[in-house]
């Protein structure tokens, strides 16, 4: 065999290898596994990005859902997911994402948290988390809630806000400290009332009026996000100034909300799922964070309630409800 011969054999064998494992891929079905509390499904907007980049439930994706009513049914779950060896698990809040790890230190996990994952201990660094570990970090407000809050309400001097709660492998939340130190730097008085489900919903607020709270927080609880209308409108009965970490909570009847901008971080989980199902690394991608935010400002709310917003806080309102 002369050195063209072979040459010609060589490149004929790779790109027949290669067209065969392309087309092999091509016809696998890959499964994700979503892990989260609460029963909120799979949103149309994921799916539509999924779609976007050629991946379509019933064609070449399938998703098996795992929702747990409580934090202590998760490690079962994502060691269910781990036996029907999917392809990715997809998790929402820090205790799904605990479990997971828990679970796996092989199938990639793609999450979207609300809590810091490198205090939490999840990743190592947000530019390379390393592991089988990567996502997007919604990013912790509380501080800039309890602000918002103290700039509409001034008077404010005692604040409802849901016990802490410690999740497994990390222990109490690890941004409690910071919000601690702002609360004090307000002169505000945080009172710590249990909302452990959907059921607590109104009578935590029920109770923050009985111990003589002025106002409450609604911070980011992965659980909470399905009950969001639910949770404005009963902060609009309870008479009580209160601010929520998501836009629906204000336009529900909540008196502000702030924010990342809902959408933003679905199309840039579905781009780093793509890239994992094309042969990325999870631990070499870099940790997605949100750039854009909202404050929205319910001045019907504020008006039941005889409060006036400052202007300073207006102009800051991406949108205003009147």
């Amino acid at each position: 065999m002369d050195r063209r011969t072979f040459i010609v054999g060589a490149v004929t064998g790779v790109l027949t290898a290669s067209r065969a494992a392309g087309a092999q891929q091509a016809g696998k079905i890959y499964r994700i596994g979503v892990l989260r509390e609460g029963s909120d499904p799979l949103s149309k907007p994921f799916a539509d990005a999924m779609r976007e980049l050629g991946w379509v439930e019933g064609q070449n994706l399938r998703i098996e859902s795992r929702n747990a009513d409580r934090p202590a049914q998760l490690p079962a779950l994502a060691a269910e997911l781990v036996r029907l060896k999917v392809d990715l698990i997809l998790t929402t809040g820090t205790p799904a994402t605990s479990a997971a790890r828990e679970a796996t230190k092989t199938i990639p996990i793609v999450f979207s948290l609300g809590s810091d994952p490198v205090d939490t201990g999840l990743v190592t660094s947000f530019a390379r988390p390393s592991g089988n570990l990567t996502g997007f970090a919604l990013g912790i407000y509380d501080v800039k809630l309890l602000e918002a809050l103290k700039e509409a309400v001034p008077r404010v001097s005692r604040v409802a806000y849901p016990a802490p709660v410690v999740l497994p492998n990390i222990g109490p939340d690890p941004a409690r400290p910071s919000l601690n130190a702002a609360a004090k730097a307000l002169g505000i008085e945080i009172t710590d009332i249990p909302l452990r489900g959907p059921g607590d919903i109104d009578a935590f607020f029920t109770a923050a009026k009985r111990v003589g709270d002025g106002a409450v927080v609604v911070p980011n609880l992965s659980w909470l996000r399905p009950h969001l209308q639910r949770v404005g409108i009963a902060a609009a009965k309870s008479g009580l100034p209160s601010v929520g970490y998501d836009r629906q909570f204000a336009e529900s009847g909540g008196l502000l909300s702030y924010g990342p901008t809902p959408l933003e971080r679905l199309p840039r989980l579905a781009a780093q799922i793509d890239k994992i199902f094309k042969g990325a690394k999870p631990g070499e991608l870099p940790v997605e964070q949100p750039t854009k935010f909202d404050l929205v400002v319910n001045l019907k709310t504020a008006k039941a309630l005889g409060l006036t917003i400052p202007q300073t806080l207006l102009v800051q309102a991406t949108k205003v409800i009147e």
